[in-house]
């Protein structure tokens, strides 16, 4: 059964997954000066106003009161609809301290809606959530058409990528705009490109290069590279090689995992895990650091500490590059995470930050515009004037040969920041954002 549900923002009856809290929260762990040079004081008059803006109407409670005293003039609106799927029943975290999320995404998409109503209100616009959650086994065109039905003029894909690509060649879909805000494939961003495609969730090489300039700032030179037998961390350990050498980085030696995926109850034995891991990397040549490629969390987490020489793992475990983190704060960070841990009863994840920016995206471009029009907001959201704050000390935007957001991206231990991507000295003659991904002159997206 597909379920959906419509919302205007606050006032919509939004039914929330009750998950345990977890004690240690993070409040204080970072500021802006502990994230390197090339951050400081970077945010822009335009960044803080927005954030100030929000923060006003979100914490005051004015949107609410305006809204009332205007709730008899005309509005624009927009429908923005969210197509997910169900939580993997057969999937459970590695670590019991790992929390079981059942709404992934949409609290971001949610978030944000409320957001862009909150000064919306004042323009004249109202934006309106539909959301469709599948079965992992769901048909991605009965989805679409039940958002369709609702209204949907714009899309917010929570679908890997097979189900984006399925969902991209549907008739129905006509040249409405899908936001991908969950697969990190390159080749969605390159020769599996659209122009009604949009991508606010980092490609695989965004991560992979950010992750090797803070390597590459550390002199840590010399990879050794394990890797799962899944299709999503072969992808991810090639893209790992090639940012290595783009950097100026070695990979010394790869190996691929070859067990199944390990349960944390059925593999609990812990002198046998100690005894195996250090066997299965000892061979290796010298190296700096041990990089893991396990998107799905399937064993990464057992490598720490384990290593046959005493060296660092970074990659998917460890130190890892990621587009959001619990205990990011800075530039305003730390006020988006209190608001959504107020609305979700949770710690806000990657994807839903990457929801969240899809539709503060149009938010931010119907308010720059004064229009709700299709072709003006795309048209805005693609222009050099299109910036939107993202509270990651630099103002985010779209490039315009692949549709791919330009980002920072946090580099972080399992319970700090640690430093922030790009790193200082990695220069680029548009923007040191495009030191992170495809840059033009290389990208395989042909609109």
């Amino acid at each position: 059964m597909i379920h959906d549900r419509i919302t205007h923002g606050r006032g919509g009856s939004v039914q929330m997954v009750d998950h345990e809290r977890q004690d240690g929260r993070a409040q204080n762990n970072t500021g802006p000066n502990s994230l390197g040079s090339n951050f400081q004081g970077m945010s822009t008059v335009k960044q803080t106003a927005g954030v100030l803006l929000l923060g006003a109407l979100a914490t005051l409670g004015l949107a609410s009161d305006a809204g009332a005293q205007q709730s008899d003039q005309p509005r624009d609106t927009i429908t923005v609809g969210y197509l997910g799927l169900e939580r993997d029943e057969e999937w459970e975290p590695l670590s019991v301290l790992d929390p079981v999320i059942d709404d992934e995404g949409v609290q971001g998409a949610r978030l944000a809606i409320d957001d862009n109503n909150a000064a919306g209100q004042f323009l004249g616009q109202e934006f309106v959530f539909v959301e469709v959650i599948m079965p992992r086994e769901g048909d991605v065109e009965e989805g679409l058409q039940e958002l369709l039905d609702q209204g949907a003029e714009w899309i917010v894909s929570g679908l890997p990528r097979e189900g984006l690509e399925a969902l991209m060649e549907i008739p129905a879909l006509e040249d409405r705009v899908v936001f991908n805000a969950a697969a990190p494939d390159n080749v969605l961003r390159g020769e599996a490109c659209h122009p009604n495609l949009f991508h606010t969730t980092p490609s695989r090489r965004m991560l992979a290069d950010a992750l090797a300039q803070f390597l590459g700032y550390k002199q840590w030179d010399r990879w050794a590279l394990v890797f799962g037998n899944t299709d999503e961390d072969r992808l991810l350990a090639e893209a790992l090689g090639e940012a290595a050498q783009r950097f100026g980085q070695e990979v010394v030696g790869e190996k691929m995992w070859p067990h199944d995926p390990m349960s944390r109850r059925a593999e609990g034995g812990f002198h046998a895990i100690q005894r195996e891991i250090p066997v299965f990397v000892q061979d290796f040549a010298d190296h700096d650091v041990l990089v893991i490629a396990d998107e799905n969390d399937y064993f990464g987490e057992y490598f720490p500490y384990q290593t046959w020489l005493p060296r660092p793992v970074a990659g998917t475990q460890g130190l890892k590059a990621t587009a959001w983190h619990r205990a990011h704060e800075s530039w305003g960070g730390v006020q988006l995470q209190r608001r959504f841990e107020e609305q979700a009863d949770r710690w806000m994840t990657p994807r839903d930050f990457a929801a969240w920016l899809a539709v503060r995206s149009l938010g931010e471009s119907s308010a720059r515009t004064d229009s709700v029009a299709r072709d003006e907001v795309l048209n805005y959201m693609l222009s050099d004037e299109f910036e939107l704050a993202g509270y990651l000390g630099l103002p985010v935007s779209f490039r315009t040969w692949n549709h791919q957001l330009r980002q920072p991206i946090l580099i972080t231990g399992p319970r700090m920041v640690a430093s922030v991507s790009p790193q200082e000295g990695y220069l680029h003659p548009r923007t040191p954002l495009d030191s992170l991904g495809a840059d033009e002159g290389e990208s395989q997206c042909r609109f």
